[in-house]
């Protein structure tokens, strides 16, 4: 069984505010903790699309989600293609050819089981293939990137997307070792890493190897530029009234989810002292919080792995 603990559960289904009659969408079913809350609010009418692209997920999901029937659509594909699967569906209305549902939920955290499953190859804790594709039919793997790629790129990777500062360090150690072994473990890899780290960095804080090991699943899944392409996608599908709540785990993600509603936010050009606007600039998405909603701490005692979370809700106009 698909075991993982969702974050933010309640608190991001209840940002929806769902109708028993509207249509939903889950662009990140994995576990199915936040769509079986969502299908449980949903009358005869009602209908959840879950995405998912892990194969383990969608098997789960289908015994998860089963009790509510053919109120709940499953859909194998990236979250980055988003429109496009929606206007297949004959039951997702569309105006002016652009598909319109009433919520649309992001859970931007990788699904436990993903993590701690060893052959994944998500994981510097279990010596495994050098994988971390959450699409197995895909073609890029870690270890393309770790063997294939210039020191360059590497460094490049691991600084932006893991924030690791000793990126140029394990980017050249990387590059020297592989002239004379393949690199084809997380083993290696983890020890490769462990060895460009000094010591007395390597004393405090996480595993020397979690950022780089986050920075190497994020590119090789495109996860930013999947979730820049869908987020847009995203609020162009809302329909008046719709809500998107999107958590994310990554500054990166959270800055992306920031830019985009900021960009479609209301930009009132007054002067402050102006009683009134009469500018008429209107945006189509409102902000239904200023700041964003992290877990209690309660939450955070059951599942540690909550504490970067932040939920962002916007409301289309």
């Amino acid at each position: 069984m698909f075991e993982h603990v969702t974050v933010l559960k309640e608190e991001s289904v209840e940002a929806l505010h769902i109708r028993p009659d509207g249509i939903y969408v889950d662009c990140t079913m994995g576990g199915a903790g936040h769509s079986s809350l969502i299908a449980s609010k949903l009358g005869e009418r009602g209908k959840l699309i879950a995405f998912d692209q892990d194969d383990i997920a969608l098997d789960n999901g289908k015994i998860r989600l089963a009790p509510y029937g053919d109120r709940v659509h499953l859909v194998k594909s990236n979250f980055r293609y988003l429109r496009s699967e929606l206007k297949r569906l004959d039951f997702v209305p569309q105006m002016d050819g652009v598909p319109q549902v009433d919520g649309i939920l992001f859970d931007l955290g990788v699904s436990s089981p993903q993590l701690d499953e060893a052959e994944r190859g998500f994981s510097y804790n279990h010596d495994a293939e050098l994988d971390m594709r959450m699409d197995r039919d895909t073609d890029l793997t870690a270890a393309d990137i770790v063997n294939e790629w210039s020191a360059d790129e590497i460094a490049r990777i691991l600084f932006e997307y893991g924030e690791e500062k000793f990126s140029r360090k394990i980017a050249r150690l990387i590059e020297e070792t592989r002239k004379t072994t393949k690199i084809e473990t997380t083993g290696q890899l983890a020890e490769l890493i462990k060895e460009a780290i000094p010591a007395a960095a390597r004393r405090t804080g996480p595993h020397p190897a979690k950022r780089s090991f986050q920075a190497l699943r994020i590119a090789v899944n495109d996860e930013l530029g999947a979730f820049e392409d869908s987020v847009k996608q995203a609020i162009a599908c809302l329909a008046p009234g719709g809500r998107v709540a999107v958590i994310t785990f990554h500054s990166l993600e959270d800055r992306i989810c920031k830019h985009e509603f900021a960009r479609h936010a209301p930009k009132c050009t007054c002067p402050p002292d102006f009683p009134v606007c009469v500018c008429g600039r209107k945006g189509d998405l409102a902000l239904v919080h200023r700041k964003p909603i992290v877990p209690s701490a309660a939450e955070l005692e059951v599942n540690p792995r909550a504490r970067s979370a932040k939920l962002r809700v916007a409301e289309k106009m």
